[in-house]
């Protein structure tokens, strides 16, 4: 039917099923909307995983009939199949079926071997077509981006790099500086020159200040 969980606010039952989630999204207007699925861990194995990939294509389907603004929003079907090779380009050539107007790649990045990861992001890309846009969730760490930008991913979110910014490191072409660093206090260098304005503009030595002073303009 949906997701069941307990509300933050006062500890009741609350259910959410892919129309809920439709119709919240509609009302938020929303560019990219995602399909309500079912996630495990991708550590997970044995008839949970399968039970999951099906749960989240009839949930899909829910999603495409509730969706109220298919031509204002973008409805994004996510791949599931946790390490499962063979579910998960049977998941993804079922939403490619469907005919969306993008595609996510789900249920990684949860504890399993790199080259578990990036194996199943290859088989994901292989099936789901070139033309549309095709989204990592949750993936963010340098190394990860280029690999999947390599096996054909457009698109990733994930808290990383603000998570990283806030405890005051940047994130530049030779590797990571940590700005909290003493050895930065005096360092008049721009952050990167190949970077935007900001990078370009403000010095390494200003910025460590901000970090030391926990100054929140400092992690944008």
């Amino acid at each position: 039917e949906g997701v069941r969980f307990q509300s933050p606010h006062d500890g009741s039952e609350m259910l959410l099923r892919p129309e809920d989630s439709m119709a919240i999204q509609n009302r938020l207007g929303a560019d990219i909307m995602m399909a309500l699925d079912d996630v495990v861990s991708s550590t997970t194995s044995g008839p949970r995983v399968e039970e999951a990939t099906q749960r989240t294509l009839r949930w899909i389907d829910r999603c495409i009939q509730a969706h109220k603004r298919p031509h204002d929003q973008n409805l994004f079907g996510i791949v599931q199949g946790g390490l499962d090779a063979e579910l998960r380009r049977y998941c993804a050539e079922e939403l490619v079926r469907r005919d969306l107007p993008g595609y996510a790649i789900g249920g990684l990045s949860g504890g399993e071997a790199k080259d578990d990861f990036w194996r199943m992001v290859s088989v994901s890309t292989d099936v789901l077509p070139r033309n549309k846009p095709r989204y990592c969730m949750g993936v963010g760490y340098p190394l990860d981006l280029v690999v999947c930008v390599a096996l054909g991913v457009d698109m990733f979110d994930c808290v990383y790099p603000t998570r990283t910014a806030r405890f005051g490191t940047a994130l530049v072409p030779e590797g990571q500086l940590d700005l909290k660093n003493p050895r930065f206090a005096d360092d008049a260098t721009p952050l990167c020159v190949e970077f935007s304005w900001h990078g370009r503009h403000y010095s390494r030595s200003y910025l460590h200040r901000l970090m030391l002073e926990k100054e929140e303009a400092g992690c944008a």
